[in-house]
């Protein structure tokens, strides 16, 4: 059984970048079983100091926009990703949108609780509860 899941959120300067890191952070505060991974320093590390750290628990990329990132910078790692959260296409599934890449209107903090309501189910389902 897996005690620990690890969250990647994305670091992209879209509003649904800011979405993926405040609902990252977001669920580390209401889940004890949940790690963030800071990207930034994983694009950096070229020397692959940091990727035994990222082998040690199963991971879920948090995209905020199609292009993925989060999973291919880890992929090009070859670190393999369990769950991926693609923000942009569950928010189309709702009538609400994030529209600035640095602050969180009240429109925002709805997109925030629905993403972190995916990611809470995603640890569950990982975790096997």
């Amino acid at each position: 059984m897996v005690d620990k899941i690890a969250l990647a959120p994305c670091n992209g300067m879209s509003a649904n970048g800011l979405v993926s890191r405040v609902a990252v952070g977001d669920c580390r505060k209401e889940n004890e079983n949940a790690i963030s991974i800071c990207m930034g320093s994983t694009s950096a590390d070229i020397e692959g100091k940091n990727n035994e750290m990222l082998k040690k628990y199963p991971i879920v990329a948090v995209n905020g926009c199609p292009n993925g990132c989060v999973n291919k910078i880890l992929e090009n790692k070859g670190i393999d990703v369990d769950g991926t959260i693609p923000v942009n296409e569950i928010l189309n599934e709702y009538e609400v949108s994030a529209k600035d890449p640095f602050r969180l209107d009240s429109e925002a903090e709805e997109c925030v609780k629905i993403i972190r309501e995916e990611l809470s189910k995603t640890i569950e389902k990982l975790m096997g509860l």
